[in-house]
């Protein structure tokens, strides 16, 4: 089974859901499953260096009364999930073309998941910049990426266009928003939702599927 994870590494829903997905996918262990990280810039028009959170948060919710009920709902279901989001600590938003092309880098060496799942912790539990090349460049060396050429890679523009080409895809797909779940190019689920609903849009695709996928 093919599922196309379509994310952002600065939403936090985003991740809420892959947590949801891994659990989901938990308790179908006999289920064959590839996953295919898939690029969706939310704000695709940031600069590079990215710009002040509050600022951000203001023009997107309108104040901080809203932005607490957001964060309050997110953290949440986070707990339940294992994630402790730690909001007060993050002070950039930053442009997330870049942590997408680290996870493009890292697919060559399988480290694709890792490294999100990295992305993640180090943006909304600590606080850091994940649109900095040199924290970038950390996190991939973390999983055994040679730094030097990989901050090289970050400082070009490689892989951009395959990011900005997904993002436009997922838009032609009839995605506006994320995280967003295709199974198998055929199902969509949009929002991050509860593993007992995961679990029965994997069931319909398992039902479609020839026995041998999951032997």
């Amino acid at each position: 089974m093919r599922i196309e994870y379509v994310f952002d590494t600065v939403c936090p829903w985003c991740y809420v859901g892959k947590r949801r997905l891994e659990r989901a996918l938990a308790q179908r262990p006999e289920t064959r499953v590839r996953i295919i990280w898939r690029p969706f810039l939310l704000n695709p028009d940031l600069p590079p260096e990215g710009i002040d959170r509050k600022v951000y948060l203001d023009r997107k919710f309108g104040g901080t009364a809203r932005v607490q009920r957001v964060h309050g709902a997110v953290a949440a279901a986070g707990k339940t999930e294992g994630i402790e989001f730690d909001f007060d600590s993050i002070t950039r938003m930053p442009n997330s073309l870049g942590s997408h092309r680290l996870i493009r880098y890292a697919a060559s060496s399988g480290h694709e998941a890792e490294v999100v799942e990295a992305l993640y912790k180090a943006y909304f539990c600590q606080g850091m910049d994940i649109g900095d090349v040199e924290t970038l460049a950390d996190i991939g060396a973390s999983f055994g990426l040679e730094r030097t050429p990989l901050l090289t890679y970050l400082a070009s523009d490689a892989d951009a266009v395959g990011v900005l080409n997904d993002n436009a895809r997922a838009h032609r797909l009839g995605v506006n928003g994320v995280p967003c779940l295709i199974l198998d190019g055929a199902y969509a689920l949009a929002g991050a939702q509860e593993p007992d609903i995961l679990l029965r849009l994997i069931d319909i695709v398992r039902e479609s599927q020839p026995e041998a996928a999951f032997s």
